[in-house]
């Protein structure tokens, strides 16, 4: 596949993400009639990546994250060379995502965007979680994502369910570290809320690349040896 068709699907996969993902925590569970609360909140994020992994994954191979990008070149399933190149498109995608977010959150009168679902530590997280908790959460739930997307699309497991255990990962996980720090598990996806917020969610924005890029670095190693035949 042209690497121009890969890179339009990792930008088309995380625009997606962010619009259903953060556009859930912003407009539905901002009216709390609507029902769809916390839990609403998390299985959204699940079936955005649910649904393009199985609607663009064929073509790009389904990152949408920059930290799974990272993590599957350190298992050897992805090559270094194109690394930085599926970033860019997933950051720019993210962005995107979150400018149609944004025009459609501020299109109503007294309009208030509140945190725009950005991610955070200390005052900052919904829960009010330190940075040390902060940093060990989205190091060890990157891990874990990225743990089941190399072994969920491996050559030895049934590649028709790899859609479904990832969107349900990423649900599980945004259950457990939504109090935690709005859940990123993801750099793209934190940066592009934070750039139409500012302040203190560009401020703490370095640990949403940081642990995210960490925990998928170490899952890809952890699962090279885990999967080795040797």
């Amino acid at each position: 596949m042209p690497i121009a068709n890969r890179l339009y699907a990792e930008f088309l996969g995380t625009a997606w993400l962010v619009l259903g993902g953060c556009g859930s925590a912003v407009l539905a569970a901002a009216f709390p009639q609507l029902g769809i609360g916390f839990l609403g909140v998390a299985l959204a994020f699940g079936l955005t990546v649910l649904t393009m992994v199985y609607a663009l994954g064929p073509v790009s191979g389904g990152h949408f994250n920059p930290a799974v990008t990272v993590g599957l070149a350190f298992s050897r399933r992805f090559p270094w060379s194109e690394v930085v190149q599926y970033m860019i498109a997933q950051v720019l995608g993210g962005i995107a995502g979150a400018a149609i977010l944004y025009v459609v959150a501020t299109g109503k009168a007294g309009a208030d965007i509140g945190s725009f679902a950005t991610n955070g530590y200390g005052e900052h997280s919904p829960g009010k979680y330190g940075l040390l908790a902060a940093a060990v959460i989205e190091v060890v739930m990157t891990f874990g994502f990225v743990t089941v997307i190399v072994a969920a699309t491996d050559r030895r497991a049934h590649a028709a369910s790899a859609g479904l255990a990832i969107g349900l990962c990423l649900t599980l996980i945004h259950l457990v570290s939504i109090p935690v720090t709005n859940t990123s598990v993801n750099p793209a996806r934190s940066t592009a809320p934070a750039l139409f917020v500012g302040g203190a969610a560009l401020d703490q924005l370095w640990l949403f690349w940081v642990a995210p890029i960490v925990g998928g670095a170490i899952a890809g190693l952890a699962y090279r040896l885990l999967a080795s035949e040797d």
